[in-house]
């Protein structure tokens, strides 16, 4: 296949890349040229998804059979290529979140729960719910927490962080919340295998790993892929509702449960993620964290000791 992909140089289109390269598919990615393509040979369209107007200029005259769609955060991102493409693709692929679901006292997450329409993913719904009326042959997908090499989003490198430096980690509550990543290679799997399969149109898709884990849990996983036993590393637990920080962070996750069922992708895209949590969270450590020389950066602690120092 010829495929368009929006984005292509960072993360998610990273992968997917290199997935859909080596089996054979024509990969030609749309940005704005700020990154070189991350396999030799394929083909860069540099534009502003975001201007409408340049989109169509850009984009009307190429021919593509299917599409992905990265990183359209709002309706307005994406409608303008919908309609450039409607009646001439075999299948558009969304990427949203699993952020677009309601809180609820039910879990996990399934893809015909209810969503938060005041989430700061409603864009992506918004998308998705247009997608589903303007006629074009669409997959979305649900992503949980997205981690591994070139995570540009500090997940597991927050906890690396500290387990590194012998620094206490720092965990709202009582560290029981249940939450679920999945690594980024699995999810770049499982959107290639969407191409071609003719169940996939017109469903959502949740994607992660197979395995719910505590906040706690995740510390001491984070520890045995840095090589240190998970017992040795110290869990402060704390009230966050006793802090005002504002917009910054002390947290990288949402501190509620918060993870979803894979089930539906598993049997209609005969997919299966390929590593577990700890395998995972080596291969970031070892093949990211560490030659990316993070482990000897200065890193910001200062809500921590806010944290600490009032306990």
């Amino acid at each position: 296949m010829r495929i368009l992909m929006m984005g292509g140089t960072r993360f998610i289109g990273v992968y997917l890349t290199k997935v859909l390269v080596e089996q054979g598919h024509e990969v030609v990615l749309f940005n704005r040229g700020n990154h070189p393509a991350p396999v030799e040979g394929v083909s860069q369209i540099q534009g502003d998804r975001k201007d409408a107007d340049q989109l169509k200029e850009k984009l009307s005259g190429e021919s593509f059979e299917a599409i992905f769609d990265n990183n359209g955060r709002e309706l307005s991102d994406t409608q303008p290529l919908v309609e450039i493409f409607k009646d001439k693709v075999k299948h558009f692929v969304y990427v949203s979140s699993a952020g677009v679901y309601l809180k609820s006292a039910q879990m996990p997450h399934r893809e015909g729960d209810a969503v938060d329409p005041n989430s700061r993913h409603k864009g992506k719904h918004h998308t998705e719910a247009y997608l589903a009326k303007s006629g074009i042959p669409w997959t979305s997908i649900r992503p949980v927490y997205i981690y591994g090499p070139e995570n540009y989003n500090d997940l597991e490198a927050w906890f690396f962080d500290r387990i590194v430096r012998d620094r206490p980690l720092p965990i709202p509550g009582n560290g029981m919340y249940i939450t679920q990543f999945g690594h980024i290679q699995d999810l770049a799997v499982a959107m290639a295998k969407i191409l071609g399969n003719q169940t996939a149109i017109g469903k959502i898709y949740n994607i992660s790993g197979d395995r719910y884990v505590t906040f706690n849990g995740l510390a001491m996983a984070c520890a045995s892929a840095v090589g240190k036993s998970p017992e040795d590393i110290k869990l402060v637990h704390y009230d966050p509702s006793l802090f005002d920080f504002g917009k910054r962070k002390a947290f990288p996750m949402r501190q509620q449960h918060f993870f979803a069922d894979i089930y539906r992708a598993k049997t209609e895209l005969d997919w299966q993620p390929q590593y577990d949590l700890v395998s995972g969270l080596k291969d970031s450590f070892q093949n990211d964290y560490l030659p990316s020389g993070r482990d000897q950066s200065e890193i910001d602690f200062s809500l921590d000791e806010e944290i600490l120092g009032k306990i």
